[in-house]
This record gives structure tokens, sequence and C-alpha cells, in this order.
């Protein structure tokens, strides 16, 4: 191919930019990974959901009154419903971010995770409310926890993204590479 020809198509395959054309590498298996773990995450917040908002109805019929000494009225079980979506969601969105900028997503996920939760046990503890009530909040609290935080680790996990230099998933080339170097 004579060298104005090769000119003349390559320049048709350019952009304004002078940045040749196309979609950008990787950007389809970030998108589809992103689209997996937010699907994956979103089924296992409904569940998170389902679970604390029975665990609650539960709690209810056996004789713990979710009454806060603060405002003196009880939580509803719209409550439990409402606030175990958004902080599971918030969990989402905290995978999806670490899936995007961590070499090590799971691990770190599971770090922030649990640290989040024993954080989230402080508040039943310091409210004054009754033992019964501050026990069933407790354990309501751990119940999405048990829910959310494998099944995102999961996720994160198999999301590792595949390195076709080496045959192997990029993180674990990383790890061995380190090890071998120590």
């Amino acid at each position: 191919m004579p060298v104005a020809e090769w000119w003349r198509n390559d320049m048709n395959n350019m952009n304004d930019t002078g940045v040749a054309a196309g979609p950008a590498p990787g950007r389809t298996g970030r998108t589809h990974r992103l689209r997996r773990l937010a699907g994956t995450g979103f089924i296992a917040a409904l569940a998170a959901t389902v679970a604390t908002t029975l665990a609650a109805a539960l709690a209810l019929a056996v004789g713990v009154d979710f009454e806060v000494p603060d405002g003196g009225e009880a939580i509803p079980l719209t409550g439990f419903a409402v606030m175990t979506g958004f902080f599971s969601v918030v969990g989402i969105v905290i995978a999806a971010a670490l899936l995007r900028w961590s070499a090590h997503p799971a691990r770190r996920f599971v770090w922030t995770a649990v640290s989040l939760t024993a954080i989230s046990l402080l508040p039943p503890l310091l409210s004054g409310a009754n033992t019964g009530t501050a026990t069933a909040l407790l354990g309501l609290h751990l119940v999405p926890a048990t829910v959310m935080i494998p099944t995102l680790a999961r996720s994160l996990r198999s999301q590792s993204v595949y390195d076709p230099a080496t045959g192997r998933r990029a993180a674990q080339a990383r790890t061995r590479a380190h090890q071998r170097r120590s």
C-alpha cells in the first residue's frame, strides 16, 4: 500500500482531535463488570430488605416495642425497610467504587463494610432504649450485613480482570509477581 493511501485511510479513521475513533480499550469490560455487580447488589439489597423487615416483624410479634426514648415513638416496619434499602445501595456504590479504583476490591470492601457495620452498632447501644429493643436493633443491623457483605465480596472476587498476557486474573497475577519479588 503506498504511503499516501495509507495516510488517507488513517486520517479517515480519526476524529477532530486527531485521536483514532472507536471504543476506549477496556471500556466495555468495565461497564459489563459494573452492571453485573449492580445487578447482583440490587438483588441482594432486596433480599436484605425483606429479611430485615421480616425479622423486625417477628421481633414485634414477640413483644419488642422498638420505642426509642429520644422521641418516644416506635420505629415502624417501613422504617426498617427504607433504611435497609438505602444503606444497601450505599454498600453497592462503595463496592462499585472499589471495583473501579482498587487492585483488591473484595478485600477492601470486606474491611470497609465490616468497619461500617461495627460503627452502626453504636447508636442502638447509646440510644437509651430498653434491653429488648436495643438487642433487637443490634440483631437487625447484622441481618442485612450478613446478606450484603458476603454477596458483594463474592461478586467482587469473581469480577477480577482477566489478563490475556499471563492467562490469569490480573489481581492474582499482581499478587504472584509481588510474592516472587519478596
